[in-house]
């Protein structure tokens, strides 16, 4: 599988990266702590992804509360194989609310949490996982400067950031003299285009690598959800569909069928073909799939054959705007 450097951190990874998020949880949610892919389940998932090509791992420490660190370091001791890590920090590992945020003692005290259950003296990538309004910047950013330089992280990034945040905190690490965020992970896909705008011509501006997540929209870009239908048991929309509830609208199915009938001129399922487009935009270094099963990863292996040209890019955008 084709590599890239993120950004300027010296790191080259897969253009396709495996999320974690469902291993032992479905994200940091405590109301799911225990649920989603038991551990064997995962590990099946990361045989399979690595035997795809994909080099970046990416998980979270309160994932599963814990559960989906602890899965990648099992993984990684057994197979005794190495892929670049990325892990994150804001939410509670224990899913206590008053525990959370991006203050200096919290995230030098959670990383040697991430650490000690990946089974790592280093972290290869470390990201704030969400803004935190309590805490100064120079804070934060000075706390990952003293990982860095202790060795603990080789990069940070930052997920979940608009452009008016990551142009702060840049700002803030230039006149501090501290690291800077290298890359953002944000949602990018044909149903959430925010980014497009500022974000990452701010990204391509200074130079930092891009990793979306959920490019397939919690499922609803691969068919799953049907106009008057109920939605499939189990499903981002059943579980947890609070992100996703702003899809509910007759515009967003009329959207998805023309899609569909896209994909179907293509030969190609419409996961496939909604992965393909946002791998080939140009500044996507690698974008972050979250498969439930191994055999889930077919179609980002299909999208990595699939190369649409900035003009079919435009018209399948075009579908959605």
């Amino acid at each position: 599988m084709e590599r890239r450097e993120l950004g300027r951190t010296g790191v080259e990874v897969s253009r396709i990266a495996l999320g974690c998020g469902n291993f032992g949880g479905v994200g940091s949610a405590p109301a799911f702590f225990g649920m989603g892919e038991t551990e064997n389940e995962a590990l099946a998932i990361m045989d399979a992804a690595w035997e795809l090509g994909v080099t970046l791992f990416d998980t979270a420490d309160a994932y599963g509360g814990g559960r989906s660190e602890r899965a990648v370091g099992r993984w990684m001791a057994e197979r005794g194989e190495r892929p670049a890590v990325s892990t994150k920090v804001f939410h509670s590992v224990e899913g206590d609310p008053n525990d959370r945020g991006l203050a200096r003692e919290r995230i030098l005290h959670q990383i040697e949490g991430s650490l000690e259950r990946l089974g790592l003296e280093r972290v290869d990538l470390y990201l704030i996982h969400a803004w935190d309004p309590d805490t100064p910047l120079e804070e934060t950013l000075g706390a990952f400067d003293e990982l860095v330089r202790a060795g603990k992280v080789g990069a940070v990034g930052a997920s979940n950031v608009d452009a008016g945040q990551l142009a702060e905190a840049l700002a803030v690490s230039e006149e501090h003299g501290l690291v800077r965020f290298e890359w953002v992970q944000n949602p990018f896909n044909l149903l959430e285009r925010g980014d497009e705008d500022e974000l990452l011509p701010l990204c391509a501006e200074h130079g930092l690598g891009y990793t979306p997540f959920g490019p397939l929209a919690g499922g609803w870009l691969t068919g799953k959800y049907r106009r008057g239908e109920r939605y499939p048991p189990g499903s981002r929309m059943t579980l947890r569909p609070d992100p996703y509830a702003q899809f509910e609208d007759k515009r967003t199915f009329d959207r998805l069928e023309a899609f569909e009938e896209a994909a179907q001129a293509r030969d190609v399922d419409m996961a496939t073909l909604a992965l393909a487009w946002v791998l080939g935009h140009p500044l996507v270094t690698s974008a972050v799939v979250g498969p439930r099963r191994p055999e889930h990863l077919e179609p980002a292996s299909a999208a990595l054959d699939l190369a649409l040209s900035p003009s079919e890019r435009d018209v399948l955008g075009a579908l959605f705007a």
